[in-house]
């Protein structure tokens, strides 16, 4: 999408399951900004090899040929478990061991996956996002782990693609507060909105008692979202943003004006976005969100956007 004023603004899909494929065509993704590999391990019984998983990626891959594809470590734990993968009971899980701090401990599973999505690599325009990051020692660390992967995998005379992005998603205070460190160590950064949220407000999203607090609109969740854009420009690498925020036409342009130029979200909302993105200047998008910056409570931010919402005709 671009706007009235010649910006340029991918949109792409969030993906979990091979049929969503299909919709994130039809409603003109242009690609996958996030494929949750926990899917394919949650309809199991035993952790799929690297045969098996590469095959799957490969399919996601060859769905957008040419378009960028981007395929998230495993993220378990929290409210996603496998049946067939003991875990511990945790009084607080979302605070507990999930995601990569479960790859990071179980380096067989993490190996396995990195082998599994480098033998699918050539067969499209893949990226590796890896989830929950909180600042550059795990970056590194995955970074060596990579490394040794891709070392026997040449040994054992296998191809993969030689250009590779890898990103990390920023959902944790912490990932944000260092958030140029961590742009200097990948080549991208994206802001998961539904985590950062959480963490940022400590709310949990799926408690029916403090559903309220959860919102996209609070002064800290917004400032945190500027501050990774501009980490992400100061080191020259691209920030995307993936969440249930980027849906709403509206939030987009906010996002945009925020510094946002790649969204990810829900394929059935690509086609609003698109339409609200096409009938706005950058400029505008800069003006509204350098409005709500100076804005000190998420209600009043709430009811400015819905008045531009209504001016513009969203």
């Amino acid at each position: 999408a671009v706007t009235t004023d010649g910006c340029t603004v991918s949109l792409l899909a969030n993906i979990g399951l091979l049929s969503d494929l299909r919709v994130a065509q039809a409603h003109g993704a242009e690609g996958v900004g996030l494929y949750r590999t926990e899917f394919p391990f949650m309809s199991r019984n035993s952790f799929p090899g690297r045969v098996e998983q590469a095959a799957i990626y490969r399919k996601v891959l060859e769905g957008f040929p040419g378009l960028p594809v981007t395929i998230r470590t495993l993220d378990i734990g929290g409210d996603k478990e496998l049946s067939y993968f003991p875990h511990p009971k945790e009084d607080n899980p979302f605070l507990g061991w999930r995601s990569m701090r479960i790859s990071l401990d179980r380096e067989d599973i993490f190996r396995e996956q990195l082998a599994a999505v480098l033998l699918a690599s050539a067969s499209g325009r893949c990226n590796i996002m890896f989830p929950m990051i909180s600042g550059v020692d795990e970056v590194r660390r995955i970074k060596g782990i990579l490394e040794q992967v891709k070392e026997e995998l040449r040994k054992d005379g296998k191809e993969f693609a030689q250009d590779i992005g890898l990103g990390v998603m920023v959902e944790l205070p912490a990932a944000v507060l260092v958030a140029e460190m961590l742009a200097r160590e990948v080549d991208y950064l994206s802001i998961g909105t539904n985590d950062l949220i959480q963490y940022t407000l400590a709310c949990d999203r799926n408690n029916p008692l403090v559903k309220k607090w959860y919102d996209p609109y609070h002064p800290a969740v917004l400032h945190s979202i500027k501050k990774v854009a501009q980490a992400a420009a100061g080191a020259g690498k691209p920030a995307s943003l993936c969440g249930e925020m980027a849906g709403e036409p509206i939030n987009a342009v906010l996002l945009l004006g925020l510094g946002i130029r790649c969204f990810s979200l829900s394929a059935p909302n690509i086609p609003r976005v698109k339409e609200a993105i096409r009938a706005i200047s950058l400029g505008q998008a800069e003006q509204i969100a350098g409005q709500v910056l100076r804005m000190e409570s998420a209600l009043s931010i709430k009811s400015y956007l819905e008045s531009v919402q209504r001016e513009l005709g969203l």
